[in-house]
């Protein structure tokens, strides 16, 4: 069998109201989109009119924001009075944009306008004190932070003492003491009254902006949707309309920065969506501030300068690859620290860099389903990174227990940031084994996926495929509608560089769908098994003007026994699932040959094994008969079975002597009645033009038969043997047996092995 990655869950589907179906398909659109919209409760026909809707009238007004008039007000005294004003912001996508859109509203405004993002590595999050000053000195006379600050009490206060005001505007979560600032703009304020709360930095800039400027401005539209995108926040509300019409507002976009970035990620202007924002542009922008200086982005967004734009893209793109390799590096580094007996892996080693240990620690989750925490240690002993969960554990709430351990720490249920020594590492790895055992948490299920239906090939078309557009922006809150689909694989391969990702065709007689799994190449012999149900979104692929529906995988599980072909692919150090493994061999030589080629244990045949015990079963050679293999399958309770089948005779390659050369190596003997075999097998073979294996086969049978002697490698030829039938032979009965059960087991494909491996 093979476990699905993520836990699946699926909608509760009740049955559609008569009158929403009636309304829906008289519109036009077909029965399993319908069904769709009803179990994400959008029940009527109006319901889905206004979810479609787009439109400027819709935005909240900005002074319904804690502050806002106040942070307006002290904004334009600057102007007046001609104060230098700081934007200071945050280096993520969501604080590059954010600050370009204040920048750029300033200086319409004809402020004298200056902007910093801090370095992670030397400023860390939010205000920084140190910063603070050094602006200060150089003349700054109010500060406005965006996408950061509610949590800078620090520097803030500093800043106070030194006369200067600072306006914080940010979307995080407020903590129990707010700074002292001169005003604070947040959307969840509890004095405010603002309607929507989940606005990003983006969100909230955009609102001070439109503030300032006493309308909307369309013209940055297209910066709050790449903020709002890229910062994963709700995709409902206004952030879905912000979106939306942002999303049309980049198509028609003459920003030179936004255009260089887009060419440099290979992403059509008129086909840009949430998607290709998500996972090309955002990583982009975060990669400069995961890496180093984050504040040439926000010069690549704000540039009128040709040049400067194609080259700070191509900076852009260069740092996203190096990030790319860094985190590909890392976490193969991390994946071999991995001990699968700890409730949550906390790996930790010297050099890693501190700003991918999110991504790596996202990947390591994925890969075990547990937890994460990675660590990188600096060479004062500091151990610093970040960690990943799962629905079933409040990472947050588990370390927030263990606060001792940290010299800094923060974060929510799903990811955390912290900061500790290093010699602390070994404690926290024994208090979380011991947090999850005593409160009895069950991580064995991973992540949740929320399923919206099993469909049937039958539905899935074009039409339907481009109706499911039409729920998008999609993003938290308002996920992509994910599908459960069977179907045999018909057609597979691997692709990618490294043969990473995979191409198949899932078909049954209900239809037929094409299939793309990124980062599947390692399991494509799971994915071939029968009895799979796959995950996934589909999509629309779009080729030499030729569009196809296809399914981008996420997720595949397959109940009872797998058993998966490796034979003629004799790589030994291919991996096998974790779990109780049984390496087993029928041949002595063969167990003999893999002791060299493997570092496990490997087990020869017989009837005292206690199948039982193991989960996997990799068989390395053919059993003399093939029965016995049968046998072992019915006997055992294995979730796979891998068949490499080795054959070190190559019994049905090379067949049974016929009696023609039975005859010649007999007369040979006759004529040469003494032989060294040890150093002349080579020239006997030569010469008889029999194969070596099959003449050493025949040569066992001449002495099984007591044709010949062999005593220290010297065959000597037996005077007047008595007259025997080859068929007597033991041997050669056995190698009968062999030439059977390797031709069923060789050259029978996998899929008639399997049914009679599971008959």
């Amino acid at each position: 069998m093979k476990k699905s990655n993520f836990d699946w869950q699926f909608r509760e589907a009740t049955p559609v109201d008569s009158t929403f179906k009636t309304e829906m398909l008289n519109q036009g659109y077909s029965e399993a989109f319908l069904k769709l919209l009803w179990n994400r409760n959008i029940h009527t026909s109006e319901e889905f009119s206004q979810l479609m809707k787009a439109d400027i009238d819709d935005l909240h007004d900005p002074f319904l924001m804690h502050d806002m008039d106040k942070a307006v007000e002290r904004i334009q005294a600057a102007i007046m009075d001609g104060q230098p004003i700081l934007i200071y912001g945050d280096y993520d996508a969501d604080g590059i944009t954010s600050t370009s859109i204040m920048l750029e509203t300033l200086e319409m405004i004809g402020a004298d306008v200056h902007y910093v993002l801090p370095n992670r590595f030397i400023h860390g999050y939010g205000p920084n004190k140190e910063l603070f000053a050094e602006k200060i000195t150089e003349g700054i006379q109010l500060i406005i932070t965006v996408d950061n600050g509610v949590a800078g009490n620090e520097a803030i206060d500093f800043a106070n003492s030194q006369g200067v005001d600072v306006i914080v505007t940010d979307h995080h979560e407020m903590p129990p003491v707010l700074p002292d600032a001169y005003c604070i703009v947040h959307p969840r304020h509890p004095e405010g009254h603002y309607p929507f709360g989940e606005l990003a930095g983006a969100g909230v800039a955009f609102k001070l902006a439109t503030a300032l400027l006493e309308e909307v401005p369309l013209e940055m539209l297209d910066l709050v949707t790449i903020g709002t995108v890229a910062d994963l926040v709700s995709m409902t509300g206004e952030n879905r309309n912000l979106v939306k019409l942002g999303l049309q507002a980049i198509k028609q976009t003459q920003r030179l920065g936004l255009l260089e970035l887009l060419k440099v990620s290979s992403v059509e202007l008129q086909k840009v969506d949430e998607t290709s924002i998500g996972f090309s542009l955002g990583p982009r922008l975060n990669a400069i501030g995961r890496l180093g200086d984050p504040n040439p982005a926000v010069e690549l967004m704000t540039t009128f300068d040709e040049t400067i734009a194609h080259n700070l893209a191509e900076k852009l793109n260069q740092i996203n690859d190096e990030r790319k390799k860094i985190v590909q590096d890392t976490t193969t580094e991390a994946s071999s620290l991995v001990n699968p007996a700890d409730a949550v892996h906390l790996i930790a080693a010297e050099g890693w860099n501190p700003g991918v240990l999110g991504i790596v620690a996202g990947n390591i989750l994925k890969q075990t389903g547990k937890p994460t925490i990675i660590l990188s240690i600096d060479e004062n002993g500091v151990a610093k990174g970040s960690g990943r969960s799962i629905e079933a554990l409040d990472l947050f709430s588990m370390l927030n227990t263990m606060r001792s351990e940290f010299t800094h720490f923060g974060g929510h249920a799903a990811a955390v940031g912290l900061t500790m020594p290093a010699e602390n590492i070994a404690n926290l790895r024994q208090m979380m084994n011991d947090y999850i055992s005593a409160e009895q948490i069950d991580l064995t299920k991973g992540s949740g996926l929320l399923i919206d239906e099993a469909l049937s090939l039958s539905v899935i078309n074009l039409k339907f495929v481009e109706e499911l557009k039409k729920l998008a922006p999609f993003g938290t809150d308002n996920p992509a509608p994910h599908f459960l689909v069977d179907g045999g694989v018909s057609f597979f391969k691997r692709i990618g560089s490294d043969q990473q990702h995979v191409k198949f065709s899932l078909k049954n007689d209900e239809g037929k769908l094409d299939a793309i799994g990124f980062g599947f190449g390692a399991e494509g012999e799971e994915i071939q098994q029968p009895d799979t149900q796959f995950v996934g979104d589909l999509e629309i692929n779009e080729w030499n003007g030729q569009k196809k529906v296809q399914l981008r995988l996420i997720d595949f599980a397959s109940d009872g026994m797998q058993v998966i072909d490796r034979r003629a692919k004799y790589t030994w150090n291919q991996k096998i699932e974790s779990g109780n493994v049984l390496y087993l061999a029928f041949e002595e030589k063969s167990q003999n040959l893999f002791a060299k080629e493997l570092e496990q244990p490997i087990t020869l045949y017989n009837e005292a094994i206690s199948w039982s015990d193991f989960d996997q079963l990799v068989v390395l050679d053919c059993p003399d008969q093939k029965e016995l293999l049968k046998n072992i399958s019915i006997s055992g309770r294995f979730e796979r079975i891998y068949l490499y089948l080795y054959s070190p005779d190559e019994a049905y390659l090379n067949g049974l002597p016929s009696r023609d050369q039975f005859t010649k190596l007999y007369q040979f003997f006759q004529k040469q009645p003494r032989v060294d075999i040890r150093f002349k097998l080579k020239n006997v073979s030569n010469y008889l033009r029999i194969p070596e294996k099959l003449l050493v086969f025949m040569i066992h049978v001449f002495s099984e038969l007591k044709f010949v002697t062999i005593n220290d490698g010297v065959l000597q030829m037996v005077e007047s043997p008595e007259t025997r039938a080859f068929e007597e032979s033991k041997i050669y009965q056995k190698r009968m047996a062999r030439i059977d059960s390797e031709e069923f087991l060789l050259m029978n494909d996998i899929e008639t092995i399997r049914n009679w491996l599971k008959g």
